[in-house]
């Protein structure tokens, strides 16, 4: 006999429950909207499948055994039970409950991610975020691995089993110590950064790639024996004049307004860039629960950073 076969079924459940709350066979099958007949045989199987005895058959209609009444306060709780799982379920589905698993890089989750979660608590607040960052390499492998459901970084990702999603444009400005020459410009051209040294994070990190690039483009020299393992080192090595740096302008408006303005941000002319998105694994298609922060991430682009920090996705 199969497993199947020794387990009662959720209708054998309801039926009995119908039973013993009609006291009647035929007052419990007009309830169900089936023959008489059939909900005996269906009372019948369950009995037949638990090895127990339920019901006792009188005149005036059922009584139920010591063991029947065991089972009807089981077999109440798996159905209450069973209801509040399909209800989850509907909810989950409707993107409005559950817990997402967040994943970002460190140069872009501690400054764009507050606003995000602060606008879907008061949007959703039963949907739970749960975020953590990690290098870049950690965090695609996290995702692919089932860890993250949805991960935030620094764009272009090259990835087959990933959807990614574009979510802004986000300027990087020159950061440099405030007795530096360039700190009195207003913009930067290339041919400013001309022989500056410049610092970088190490290569794992995109950012990286676009100081090296600047410097093959102005004649700036990357200084490779000082490279940054975050964004604050990377300014601590500023501020001491070891060399300039790329630094995001989330990052520059969230941890240089309070400074001491030992460093000072100057933009380029032609402007530069990174782009940020969201991806998640290709087999999960788009559910709710990323529809939801994909949507808040537009919120927070548009409402709070939109024309002031950040281009929004449908920028250039």
């Amino acid at each position: 006999m199969t497993l199947q076969a020794d387990l009662p079924s959720m209708r054998q459940l309801r039926y009995f429950v119908a039973l013993a709350d009609s006291g009647q066979y035929r007052r419990a099958a007009e309830k169900i909207g089936i023959s008489q007949p059939s909900l005996s045989l269906q009372i019948s199987a369950l009995e037949e499948v638990l090895r127990l005895r339920l019901v006792e058959r009188r005149r005036g209609g059922i009584i139920l055994t010591p063991g029947g009444r065991e089972v009807l306060r089981h077999a109440r709780e798996i159905l209450s039970r069973t209801e509040d799982m399909t209800s989850l379920a509907r909810s989950l589905q409707s993107g409005m409950l559950g817990t997402l698993r967040l994943g970002s890089t460190p140069t872009i989750g501690p400054y764009m991610l507050p606003g995000v979660v602060k606008y879907l608590h008061e949007a959703h607040p039963d949907l739970k975020l749960a975020a953590r960052d990690g290098p870049p390499r950690d965090v695609v492998e996290d995702l692919l691995a089932g860890r993250h459901d949805v991960i935030v970084t620094q764009l272009p990702l090259a990835a087959a089993d990933l959807s990614v999603r574009r979510l802004y444009r986000e300027p990087l400005l020159l950061a440099v110590a405030a007795d530096h020459p360039l700190a009195a410009k207003a913009k930067l051209d290339h041919a400013d950064l001309s022989g500056v040294d410049l610092l970088a994070l190490d290569p794992s990190f995109a950012l990286h790639g676009q100081v090296a690039a600047l410097c093959r483009d102005t004649g700036a020299r990357m200084r490779g024996e000082y490279e940054g393992t975050s964004l604050d080192a990377l300014r601590q090595m500023v501020a001491m004049n070891m060399g300039a740096t790329l630094l995001p302008a989330l990052y520059a408006r969230s941890e240089l307004s309070h400074s001491d303005g030992d460093v000072v941000v100057v933009p380029f002319r032609a402007g530069l860039y990174r782009t940020v998105g969201a991806a998640w694994r290709r087999s999960l298609g788009r559910p709710r629960l990323i529809e939801q922060f994909l949507a808040a991430a537009d919120h927070v682009v548009a409402s709070a950073y939109k024309g002031r920090v950040l281009q929004d996705r449908g920028a250039g």
